[in-house]
């Protein structure tokens, strides 16, 4: 394990100078030198630039008490676009004091050298709807943040977007409801710390192509989307901490980087994967919480990485370390884990002093001989399972402490095992390994090399105890993680249920009951944050009803940024219209060559033919990547779905989610043209509803993941 860099240069102070002049806001300006602007709200639309721009070196711009608003309408952050603030290359550049919504991104800064971000709050900014149920995920909320060496990540927004910056200092900066807090471009040398990037749908930090840069004391939890707690946990590849792409030579100490999809995202990056070289390697994470990740509390693979003195506890895994190699866990605490620390593929690595606190399975390693055939890192690279040192650990109340399949060499020395049901499983070609209990933990102090200490003036980040914690508080609506900062309605279990249970959850306070439509009856009129209310709705509008609740308590925030006094009423509500039809579904083999894709006629005349399978649904909602009848193909199907829909006179929306594409006819009139194959995608279109009309639906799979969906909803706004 090389040595880590706890000495990083940090931004110097800017040279001693006058009191910046002050200077009045204008939308489009450029500061070329330290100046203040003057305090107050400003509407500063960017469209494809940005609303203010800071080129030169020692410069010092002062934004206390002034707050940019890029779009006026918050409630739509999908539509947000532009930039607030970009600096434009520089020395010693500093902003502080901002207060930036509503748009794309809130500061760019590229090739800039000594740059200082202080206490400026770029909240509520873009972040995209999330089309994901309580009972189901859809596939398009899915990530890939892979490539960004073309700034593809900037298609995903952020708070803070840091690119070729060398020496920085970020303090005191606030980034919450948008979908990425900080990204970090191939930066070196920033000093992040006290900040705080939560309840955020995509990322807290990102970071790629950034080595040698200190992460520290910062709050970066609720940064989370797929996860419906008792439904599914996939996390979407949302994280607290993504770190990616020959990342290297980083230290992350002290923040709480909890409830997020991944905590700690690690991956090598694709050059890794084709050669078997490099990583994103030798990163210390120290005293860090990981915790209640619906995914993995830490996961870093192809890479050698430590891990010293980090809580983890109720995620699906600990610490998922796939490939891992020379990589050190020491000290941390794993607790109430599926699998606390699961390494495939993982040599030389070293489990020393840490404990488990009833996790289902405490260390779990293993090899899979038969790898990815398109993986160019196992074509490089020894990667059997073994050599492995597992010294002076605690294992308490685990149904199985050390799994091992198809690994050599192992050590396991000095541990201490209580109320364990089962201490080992071997399986497979294990061999060469040695085992030797204790009564007492061996001997595994932490030496200099791996510690880390507080930073002079650091927060305390950590969640404190009392403090709201644990899965069943990760509540992922449309927009993304709910911070329980306003009331909000929602189901304890499904949300089709009948009767229909919601909780009234929000800060303390009273509610009560101000409009219901198609609801029968109700549990109660009126009562206190933390009830569960009870509906039945009117025969005939199960899935028609409307329940509206006037909140009275505490100071509120709303979903957008909007603040309430204490004591003003809060409207919230719970809104059901599903499109529910008899819709019948049919499945036929698709040709290209026969049938050409830009051929409308061919195509609806091979949807005449002979069907492979039909299903009948009163939901078009259909998702899989393994066809759920053997007579439907995985790849080349031709789609054809018809319902009857009965709408009341009025503008309807009819969005649609497909891969690869799909088209919808309204009484034979084409609506919805969307027949360029792709992933996942959304396309909406409105159309005048005046009774019963007839819906057709052709859709078109070329290959690997199906998805056809179509939701028909009023246009409410």
């Amino acid at each position: 394990m090389r040595a880590f860099p706890f000495a990083i240069l940090l931004v110097a102070p800017l040279a001693a100078q006058s009191p910046p002049r002050t200077v009045p806001f204008t939308v489009g300006m450029v500061i070329t030198h330290s100046v203040k602007i003057r305090p107050g709200h400003y509407a500063a639309p960017a469209g494809d630039s940005a609303a203010l721009t800071v080129r030169g070196s020692d410069i010092a711009v002062d934004l206390t008490g002034v707050e940019l608003i890029g779009t006026p309408d918050r409630e739509r952050p999908d539509r947000f676009t532009g930039t607030a603030i970009r600096i434009d290359g520089g020395r010693n550049v500093l902003v502080k004091g901002v207060h930036a919504h509503g748009y794309k991104v809130g500061i760019v800064a590229r090739h800039t050298t000594r740059l200082a971000l202080l206490d400026n709050d770029l909240s509520y900014n873009w972040k995209p709807q999330l089309y994901s149920g309580i009972e189901k995920e859809s596939l398009i909320d899915w990530l890939d943040y892979h490539q960004n060496d073309k700034d593809e990540w900037l298609r995903y927004g952020a708070g803070i977007y840091l690119a070729d910056v060398t020496i920085g200092d970020l303090k005191g900066n606030t980034v919450v409801q948008g979908m990425n807090g900080l990204l970090m471009v191939r930066s070196t040398g920033v000093r992040t710390w006290n900040n705080t990037f939560s309840y955020n749908s995509g990322l807290g930090i990102g970071m790629y192509r950034s080595s040698r840069n200190i992460i520290m004391h910062n709050r970066v939890d609720w940064n989370v989307r797929g996860y419906s707690h008792e439904f599914y946990n996939r996390g979407q590849d949302s994280a607290g901490l993504l770190m990616y792409e020959q990342s290297c030579n980083n230290v992350v100490a002290y923040n709480s980087v909890t409830h997020s999809g991944d905590g700690l995202f690690l991956w090598a990056g694709q050059y890794t994967m084709d050669t078997g070289k490099d990583g994103a390697n030798d990163n210390l994470f120290y005293g860090n919480d990981f915790s209640y990740a619906p995914t993995n509390g830490m996961e870093a693979t192809f890479s050698r990485n430590a891990f010293v003195k980090n809580r983890i506890e109720e995620s699906w895994h600990g610490l998922w370390g796939g490939y891992s190699f020379e990589s050190v866990v020491l000290g941390n605490h794993f607790a109430h884990n599926v699998e606390a620390i699961a390494i495939e593929h993982g040599q030389d690595d070293r489990i020393v002093g840490n404990t488990f606190d009833g996790d289902t399975t405490a260390i779990h390693l293993w090899w899979n001989r038969i790898e990815p055939s398109d993986w160019g890192y196992p074509k490089h690279r020894d990667t059997r399972s073994r050599d492995y040192v597992i010294l002076g650990n605690t294992f308490r109340g685990n149904r199985r402490a050390l799994r091992l399949d198809n690994t050599q060499r192992a050590r396991v020395d000095g541990n201490v095992f209580v109320k364990v049901d089962s201490v080992t499983r071997l399986t497979g070609d294990t061999t060469g390994w040695s085992f030797t209990p204790s009564p007492a933990p061996a001997s595994t102090s932490i030496s200099a090399r791996y510690q880390v200490a507080p930073m002079a003036g650091g927060m305390d980040a950590i969640l404190p105890d009392g403090a709201r914690r644990g899965r069943a508080t990760i509540i992922v609506d449309e927009w993304g993680p709910y911070d329980w900062k306003g009331p909000k309605l929602w189901p304890a279990g499904r949300d089709d249920a009948l009767p229909l249970k919601l909780r009234v959850l929000g800060p303390p306070g009273r509610w009560r009951v101000v409009g219901r439509d198609g609801v029968a009856s109700l549990s109660a009129d009126s009562g206190r944050v933390g009830d569960t209310v009870v509906i039945a709705p009117v025969a005939g509008r199960e899935h028609d009803f409307v329940l509206a609740l006037e909140y009275r308590g505490a100071a509120v925030v709303t979903p957008f940024g909007e603040p309430v006094a204490a004591g003003r009423p809060v409207r919230f509500e719970w809104r059901r219209f599903v499109s529910m039809a008899a819709w019948h579904v049919k499945f036929v083999a698709y040709d290209s060559l026969r049938t050409p894709r830009t051929d409308a006629i061919a195509i609806t005349r091979a949807l005449q033919g002979a069907p492979l399978a039909t299903l009948d649904t009163n939901r078009l909602d259909l998702t899989w990547y393994g066809p759920p009848q053997k007579t439907i193909p995985q790849a080349n199907v031709l789609t054809e779905a018809t319902a009857n829909l009965t709408l009341t006179p009025g503008r309807y929306v009819i969005r649609t989610i497909s891969d690869d594409a799909i088209k919808v006819y309204v009484d034979d009139k084409l609506v919805l043209d969307d027949w360029t194959p792709g992933e996942s995608h959304v396309k909406e279109a409105v159309f005048q509803a005046t009774g019963v009309h007839r819906m057709r639906v052709e859709h078109l799979q070329l290959d690997g993941w199906y998805e056809l969906r179509v939701d028909v909803e009023p246009v409410w706004h």
